[in-house]
Order: structure tokens, then C-alpha cells, then sequence
């Protein structure tokens, strides 16, 4: 009896190690950019730096603008 078993499951033919790799690079990319705001945070706002961290971590895009817009004091 012929088997039906597919002979490549998807993700099996090389695209794991690719999925893999850009999922690292984009974890490490949310890490600096967690990283990125404490150390900024500490130096240029008035609001606890945690804080703004913690903000980037569970929402990148959207704490990354709402820190720059309202995070950072300005200084001109």
C-alpha cells in the first residue's frame, strides 16, 4: 500500500532556520530598543524610566511614539 504521507513538511526544507534567524533578529532588535528607552528615559525624562520600558516591551511601535512624543522632555 503507497504511502500518503507528504515526503517534506512545511518548515523542513531550510525555511525553519530562515523563520528562526528573523525571529531572533527582530527579539534582539525589541530587546535593544527596550534597553535603548531605559537608558534614554534616564537621562531625558522626568517620568520613571522603568516605566517607559516596560511600555516599549509590550507594545513596540506604539511605546516607542508615545515615548517620543510625550516621554522625553524637550531641550532646546
Amino acid at each position: 500500500m503507497p504511502s500518503t504521507i507528504p515526503t517534506a513538511v512545511p518548515l523542513q526544507a531550510g525555511e525553519a532556520a530562515f523563520v528562526l534567524l528573523f525571529g531572533l533578529i527582530v527579539f534582539a532588535i525589541g530587546i535593544a530598543l527596550v534597553f535603548w528607552t531605559y537608558s534614554d528615559a534616564q537621562k531625558n525624562s522626568s517620568h520613571p524610566a522603568f516605566l517607559w520600558a516596560i511600555v516599549v516591551f509590550l507594545a513596540p511601535l506604539l511605546g516607542l511614539v508615545l515615548y517620543f512624543l510625550i516621554g522625553r522632555d524637550r531641550k532646546y
